[in-house]
């Protein structure tokens, strides 16, 4: 009898949050899952690690077939928690989401969602983060679920390139029925900061980070374009962060010690 392939999920939300349990349905569909997830919410933590304390695992009561667990550190804590202590083996898969708010464009630098799928790329593991273009944990998920499915199959059934994940991000519930899904590339765009300065009682300020999205980029093959017509998009990312097409310009400087 061929084993079920195993599957890890997680997300940067926290155990409890909607998505993860959206996401969690359809994995048992596909094979065994362990839930391996923050026990509050970690968004915008990117590839944090935890270094400076200590970390608790505790299993918390599951609805369904699946094990699950909380952790006290980030979505990539998680990741390599799972794979080294809690998993039985190496899982086949790895999944990451159902994220409250979209991971298009920039958004996958800061984002613990995707830190978690690049985390799984780094160990060489089929990965994939899911996110809603939503932010309520009230939004319906029932029009992603089809194409949260098909991506998944896919992944299974052909594999990923080593060091390769899947950002897939999902269009607002006011695009439903989405028109389909569409691979494409990241959109350039920037989050312009802003920073709202108040006062506490004993007179210290304090911030709160704030600012809007910029896109730079107006080309129609992007995640951004793709969202915003109505399309799942689908995102191949690589943890190779190197400028290849820079490495022959920068080989012309002259980098003589004197």
């Amino acid at each position: 009898m061929t084993k079920r392939p195993l599957i890890l999920v997680t997300n940067d939300d926290s155990v409890v949050a909607p998505g993860i349990k959206t996401l969690v349905e359809i994995a048992n569909e596909f094979g065994e899952v362990f839930v391996v997830a923050p026990d509050g919410p970690q968004s915008g933590k990117g590839h944090a690690i935890t270094l400076d304390q200590s970390l608790r695992c505790n299993e918390v009561p599951s609805e369904g077939p699946q094990k699950e667990y909380k952790v006290s550190g980030t979505p990539v804590d998680c990741v390599k928690l799972a794979i080294n202590v809690v998993l039985p083996r190496r899982p086949d898969l790895i999944l990451s989401g159902i994220n409250h708010g979209s991971n298009a464009s920039v958004n996958v630098i800061y984002s613990g969602t995707m830190s978690a799928a690049v985390e799984g790329a780094l160990e060489r593991i089929d990965s994939i983060g899911f996110s809603l273009d939503e932010f309520p944990w009230t939004a319906s998920m029932e029009a992603a679920k089809p194409y949260v499915r098909t991506v998944i199959a896919n992944v299974l059934k052909n594999g990923l390139p080593s060091g390769v994940c899947l950002n897939v991000n999902i269009p607002a519930n006011d695009l439903v029925p989405y028109k389909g899904l569409k691979v494409c590339r990241q959109a350039i765009g920037n989050w312009v900061e802003e920073f709202d300065s108040r006062i506490d009682p004993y007179g210290r300020p304090y911030y709160w980070l704030t600012g809007k999205y910029e896109l730079y980029d107006q080309g129609s093959d992007t995640d951004i374009a793709a969202l915003r017509d109505g399309y799942v998009s689908v995102v191949p990312v690589s943890i190779d962060l190197t400028a290849h097409e820079t490495i022959a310009s920068l080989n012309q400087w002259n980098f003589e010690i004197k």
